[in-house]
């Protein structure tokens, strides 16, 4: 037997990391063991999916990876993605601090949910890039708002992992498109944080921007530091 599931590339958005040191979202099941566990935590049940436990190692003053995944993990996700009769397989959250080449950490909580058709990441960054500045170094971003929000639009590439549960091995190799979006926590394009959706499909279809945003719209206001103005 044979599974496979795609994640946003490790090293994307590298002009970001390479000259501005901001935080990006990290792949969070990259080894063997990691994968099986992932498999073995779908929810078969019928039921709701609940969020695992989550790993936070952050202090109390950032929203923790378990908060992300309460707001993300929500009943109307799968009608927002334009996959109604579709539920939510596996939730998890996760609070961890991205190191960066001088040394430096920077906190990055995130959660991540999964379907049968899309997977939707959203992460919180606490740099001080602004929104404008992300901009400057995303070749393809488009600018736009979410609820008033600075925000960017941009692709991000993935890649596949697949992996046989009889023999123990893994393969990877290049997946489809993620699209994301990049907005500012406050009306404001302050540098004070930013929030990040990204949604991608399970198979490599470019993923639906109008779904992207109705998923931020509704998500990003229940996630504790987002203000209304």
């Amino acid at each position: 037997m044979t599974e496979g599931f795609n994640e946003p590339e490790k090293d994307g958005r590298p002009g970001l990391q390479a000259i501005a040191a901001v935080a990006l979202f990290a792949v969070v099941v990259g080894a063997l063991w990691a994968q099986k566990q992932f498999v073995h935590q779908k929810n078969t049940s019928g039921e709701p999916a609940t969020c695992s436990a989550s790993d936070d190692h952050l202090p109390a003053r950032y929203v923790s990876g378990a908060r992300l995944c309460k707001a993300l993990n929500r009943p109307d996700l799968p009608a927002l993605l334009g996959t109604s009769r579709e539920r939510i397989e596996t939730a998890d959250g996760s609070g961890e601090w991205l190191t960066l080449a001088g040394g430096t950490k920077i906190a990055e909580p995130e959660a991540t949910v999964t379907l049968e058709t899309y997977s939707v990441k959203l992460t919180a960054s606490y740099d001080d890039m602004t929104v404008s500045e992300a901009g400057g170094l995303l070749g393809d971003a488009r600018r736009t708002t979410v609820l008033g929000h600075p925000a960017l639009l941009y692709s991000s590439p993935t890649f596949s992992i697949g992996f046989n549960l009889g023999g123990g091995k893994a393969s990877t190799g290049p997946g489809g498109t993620a699209r994301c979006l990049l907005v500012s926590k406050h009306g404001k394009d302050d540098g004070q944080g930013t929030y990040e959706v990204a949604i991608w499909r399970q198979d490599d279809v470019p993923p639906d921007d109008t779904a992207l945003a109705r998923v931020a719209e509704q998500v990003l206001p229940t996630v504790p530091g987002w203000t209304g103005h």
